[in-house]
Parts: structure tokens; sequence; C-alpha cells
């Protein structure tokens, strides 16, 4: 036997306080994994939110100024569409969805130049940013209405990344059919 029977924890039957530090002991290394991985989703996601955002706006950088509306078919959002249409996103999933406070930017009036519109840029994933570092991680499973179906809190950031990385993926188009070297690659 490995442990000596005076090393095991001995708890008399009417001993609620040692049993409820029992409880308690169990519960934590149950539940202790999760709260953690759930913690570093969060730290992972910032991160990677952080990178979104500072290659979004090399893009937007890149694109001369008497370009920003240009798009490659009549069909298709301008640049400057394109840009605000990704704020526009960040800011109602992070306000509708994931807690953050009323959103300050008016998108519905947009800016006239290059440099309003990064800054656009640059408060649109800041907010995002400062919505997910203030955002309770116990909270990444729980389940919210979506027009597409019930979603987790996790499934929306994850969607707040992809949609990005889908319109700054266009905008790569836009920036090779004008002869412009798109930025380097930025993954985490």
């Amino acid at each position: 036997m490995i442990f000596e029977e005076s090393t095991l924890l001995q708890v008399e039957p009417n001993n609620t306080s040692s049993m409820k530090s029992i409880c308690t002991l169990i519960f934590t290394l149950v539940m202790l994994p999760s709260l953690t991985s759930q913690v570093g989703f969060i730290s992972d996601f910032a991160k990677k939110w952080e990178n979104t955002a500072l290659y979004t706006i090399e893009f937007a950088e890149a694109f001369p100024e008497d370009l920003y509306d240009f798009g490659p078919t009549t069909e298709e959002m301008k640049f400057r569409e394109q840009s605000l249409h990704m704020c526009g996103n960040i800011s109602w999933l992070s306000s509708s969805y994931l807690g953050g406070t009323d959103y300050k930017e008016d998108l519905s009036n947009p800016p006239k130049s290059k440099a309003d519109l990064i800054t656009i840029l640059r408060n649109t994933f800041q907010y995002a940013a400062e919505t997910i570092q203030n955002f309770d991680p116990s909270q990444l499973d729980e389940k919210v209405e979506f027009f597409a179906g019930p979603m987790s809190k996790r499934q929306i950031m994850m969607l707040m990344s992809d949609h990005v990385t889908h319109h700054r993926g266009q905008l790569v188009v836009y920036l090779r059919l004008n002869n412009i070297k798109p930025p380097g690659y930025r993954g985490w």
C-alpha cells in the first residue's frame, strides 16, 4: 500500500467542514483546467487580434488615398467601403454579443481622408481589443441568438476574426489590381 492508513484524510461522518473542504478541492481540481483553458483562449485571441489590427491597418496605409473609392467591379464595395464594413461588423459583434459598450464612431458618414479612415480603423480595433480584454472567460461557451442560429460567444469572436480576414483578403486583390505589393503576411 502506497499510503499508510494514518496519512489518508479522515472524515468524520458529522464533520461538514471537512466535507466542504473536500468538495471544494474536488471542484477546483475538476474546473481549474477548464477555466485555465478559457483564460488561455482569451489571451491567445487578444494577441491574434492585435496582429489582425496591425496587419489590416497596413493595408489602409499602403493604399493611395486617391484610390480609396476604387472597386474592381460595380458590384464590389470600394476600398473605403470594405474598410468601413469591417469596422461596422467589429463594432456590432463586440457591442451586441461580447458585452462591449456602445460604439462611439459614426460609421454612417464615410470619412473623406485616408488619415480619418485609418483613425476609425485604429479606434474600432482598439474598441474590440478592450471588449475582449474585459470579457469574462467563463462566458465563452454561453450561447447567444444569432441570425445564423445559436452560437457561443467563442464562435462570435472567431466569426469576428474570420470576417476581417475575408474582407482583408479582398483588399489584397484591390492592391494587386493597382500594382501595389500587399503588406507581408502576419499570422499569430
